[in-house]
């Protein structure tokens, strides 16, 4: 059996957790069928049951600076021309709206059955229109398209498949979930501190990572720093911001905070572990989350988590086991749980424990990849 993957984010392209999953799922898959990988870039490998091609949108929309919605029709080019090549895999799976419409024009052009992971749901994400205006309504229009024409969704939550039952037309027995996992061989607590010391971060902080976009709740966090007990400093790493603009109005309220330090760049996974791992607690402050990798790296490396409980982080975070879970968009409640923790070392190491064997029992990627492979032979009647 062969399944072609169809994806925007790809090594080494990667800003958010839906790259991550796509590059993950994708190696620990090909230990057991055929993987071909179609995202955007110019990527081009070939492995004995991975291959990887990139596609480029195209430069005259890409590069345009005339067109009002050039970011999504450049989007849907790639798309044309992903679809455009010959398949012979046994079914195509999809991963977010910028490739559905991809996956679509596939199933329907090479009659095979079109499967979809959800990473999060457009609908839900209304923020988008100061990223891409009206633009945002041909968003909706591809993942609602794809969606409801599916074999088979893959929901990364519980919580995701009750949004997806509410906002498309879709039976439940057509949705599966599967969450989303980490690789436990790479993701572990390490001493070294490196990465602290090349970008001045303290011994005591408390840390977020995550992308620039208002989901991310990163306005709450540094609300929350003004609570925070000394000498601990909230140390915020990010990337992918959705707009320049939103960037720098984060970017300058957290200047007014004097116990905030931003690092604003893409980290190697060495430095993000060493930053993870030597942390004193992390917080996931989102106001939209349909998963959240992000809370696994961070158990992964030990950290306890204070994280919003919202969307699959309820089904990450055992509250008062391996974390606690707070209402959204409340500072006070960010610090003060947040305080808790810097203040008691063995409750915090306790959370820190238990988060790892949490992780390592539940989420490991060769268990998500023998639950999809297993989808994909349901499907196929095999």
């Amino acid at each position: 059996m062969k399944v072609l993957f169809v994806t925007r984010e790809y090594p080494p392209y990667i800003y958010g957790g839906a790259g991550v999953h796509v590059k993950y799922l994708s190696q620990e898959l090909s230990k057991i069928m055929g993987v071909e990988v179609r995202c955007f870039g110019a990527q081009k490998s070939r492995q004995k049951n991975l291959s990887v091609t990139g596609y480029e949108e195209w430069s005259s929309l890409k590069n345009s600076k005339k067109g009002l919605h050039s970011s999504v029709l450049s989007t849907l080019s790639a798309n044309l021309l992903i679809a455009n090549d010959p398949v012979d895999a046994d079914l195509v799976h999809t991963h977010t709206w910028y490739s559905s419409f991809a996956g679509y024009l596939i199933k329907t052009l090479f009659e095979i059955p079109l499967v979809i992971t959800c990473h999060s749901l457009e609908p839900l994400r209304p923020w988008k229109t100061d990223q891409i205006g009206t633009g945002y309504n041909l968003s909706l229009w591809a993942e609602k398209l794809a969606i409801e024409n599916a074999d088979k969704i893959i929901a990364v939550s519980n919580e995701m498949k009750k949004d997806i039952l509410k906002l498309f037309n879709i039976p439940a027995e057509r949705i599966e979930v599967i969450h989303n996992g980490i690789d436990i061989n790479k993701w572990q607590k390490t001493t070294s501190a490196d990465a602290l010391k090349r970008y001045a971060i303290p011994d005591k902080y408390v840390l977020f990572f995550g992308r620039t976009t208002k989901q991310k709740g990163i306005d709450t966090l540094i609300k929350a720093a003004d609570y925070i007990e000394p000498p601990a400093r909230v140390v915020i790493c990010t990337t992918g911001a959705d707009t320049k603009e939103f960037l720098k109005e984060m970017e300058d309220f957290a200047k007014t905070k004097k116990n905030i330090i931003w690092i604003n760049k893409m980290l190697d996974e060495k430095e993000c572990i060493e930053i993870y791992s030597n942390a004193s607690v992390f917080v996931c402050p989102s106001t939209y989350e349909p998963f959240g990798i992000i809370n696994l790296e961070a158990m992964a490396c030990e950290v306890p988590v204070v994280a919003s409980a919202v969307g699959g982080i309820k089904e990450i975070i055992v509250d008062g086991e391996t974390g606690f879970l707070i209402e959204p968009s409340n500072p006070e409640i960010i610090a003060k749980k947040v305080n808790t923790l810097l203040s008691d070392k063995k409750l915090s190491a306790s959370f820190g424990k238990s988060g790892h064997l949490r992780v390592e029992k539940y989420f490991s990627w060769s268990s998500i990849a023998e639950q999809t492979k297993k989808l994909y032979e349901k499907i196929r009647g095999s």
